[in-house]
């Protein structure tokens, strides 16, 4: 098996749906059989929150076939284990966003590096992203 990557929800939202917003090489390398991708459970409840306030409605037939849709990415889907939960709660960073302090966790425990283009992510310090 080839890399592991942790996709931040917009990297799942642009794949699945709007991949033209990523770079190719980028969808390329993350299309390939051997890189192994995997999906917070925190983008799920991301996504869902959003349609439910109605920020982004389209992703509604997302949320209705979610474990479908991965397969399509032959994406993984990664709980949120008491580990990640405890970290993103300790994480002394000013970011309040819940979603990103889960996904700064699952990336910085699990040691997998997180698909995101959002520079507030990327200036983590011990978080390992790839763009």
């Amino acid at each position: 098996m080839g890399v592991s990557y942790l996709l931040d929800t917009h990297a799942v939202l642009w794949l699945l749906g709007d991949p033209q917003r990523m770079p190719s090489r980028l969808v390329d390398e993350l299309a390939d059989p051997e890189t192994q991708l995997w999906v917070s459970s925190a983008s799920a409840m991301e996504i869902a929150t959003k349609v439910r306030i109605g920020k982004l409605p389209v992703a509604e037939p997302l949320i209705a076939a979610w474990s479908d849709r991965l397969g399509e990415i032959d994406a993984d889907e990664l709980p949120i284990t008491a580990r990640h939960a405890l970290l993103a709660g300790s994480l002394t960073w000013h970011h309040r966003d819940p979603f990103d302090r889960f996904l700064a966790a699952q990336s910085i425990t699990d040691g997998i590096p997180l698909v995101t283009s959002d520079p507030v992510l990327q200036a983590l310090p011990g978080l390992s992203t790839h763009w």
